[in-house]
């Protein structure tokens, strides 16, 4: 058996608190490691530059906790849409994740998690897509020259039309066709797929470095575990007969956890350390 997996807390729904706080909630609540939402509040970033990575360094050395990955804004309405059709946008579109990946190197991260952006629902898919490809092997190839990973998540259809499925996402990874491309197994967009845990492990294999877990009821994704309907001592399984060597980051992105997010993570954490006593026997 592969070693045993961590599960990551992610700052989305701590946005109306400080980052330190977050950082002390994480520690408190037993997590090792974070993943980086570059929300503006947070850690500021733009096509121009970032903050100081000295600030994110500070945190990570006064509370133990190893950032593992940035995960940069990008969808609808952010501006930094993979996609994009507009000339100049597409120019300040891709400095903003070149400087994701510059931070996410200063940082040393595993990874920075990109989509393939989304298209006006007035506009040819194809041409759309065309250009996700197109900023995507430019972006790569950039990772590439600064030994940085980028892993792509499927987005959810009322996010974007244009990857949702494994298929799709496996369509697309053969048109960029560069190696810094991995994938990021997002459980809620998979969910709404109709895919499942092993689809995706069929299909991409090694290349799943990262995933966003968490849970799913009916047609609301990212939720804290135990609020939605997903089996997690079986997903967790999944993970670990297909040898995942990744980290496991609990995205919940929902209005209603925005008051006392720290409870979230609490709850997700006691049922991932439940269940990987059992499954680690």
């Amino acid at each position: 058996m592969n070693r045993e997996i961590k599960l990551s807390a992610m700052n989305c729904h701590h946005r109306f608190y400080t980052l330190e706080s977050f950082f002390a909630n994480a520690k408190a609540n037993g997590y090792s490691c974070v993943e980086l939402w570059t929300g503006p509040q947070h850690f500021y970033m733009d096509y121009h530059g970032y903050e100081t990575i000295a600030k994110l360094k500070d945190l990570e050395h006064r509370y133990g906790i190893k950032i593992i990955g940035i995960c940069p804004e990008q969808t609808n309405p952010k501006p930094n849409n993979m996609a994009v059709r507009d000339s100049d946008m597409q120019l300040q579109v891709e400095h903003y994740f070149k400087n994701a990946i510059d931070a996410a190197v200063e940082i040393k991260a595993n990874q920075v998690v990109v989509t393939s952006g989304w298209a006006f629902l007035d506009e040819p898919r194809e041409d759309a897509y065309q250009r996700s490809v197109k900023m995507l092997q430019k972006i790569s190839e950039y990772a590439e020259q600064k030994g940085m990973l980028l892993a792509i998540e499927a987005l959810q259809r009322n996010e974007s039309v244009l990857v949702n499925s494994v298929e799709e996402l496996q369509h697309l990874l053969k048109e960029v066709q560069r190696d810094a491309l991995k994938v990021c197994l997002d459980t809620g967009a998979m969910a709404m797929a109709g895919n499942t845990i092993q689809q995706y492990f069929d299909v991409f294999h090694d290349d799943i470095i990262h995933a966003h877990f968490v849970d799913v009821k009916a047609d609301t994704t990212h939720l804290a575990w135990g609020d939605g309907e997903r089996n997690m001592k079986e997903d967790l399984q999944v993970f670990i007969q297909n040898e995942y060597h990744g980290v496991l980051s609990v995205e919940c992105v929902n209005s209603q956890y925005f008051e006392n997010p720290s409870v979230a993570d609490e709850q997700s954490i006691q049922q991932y350390q439940k269940y990987m006593k059992e499954l680690y026997v």
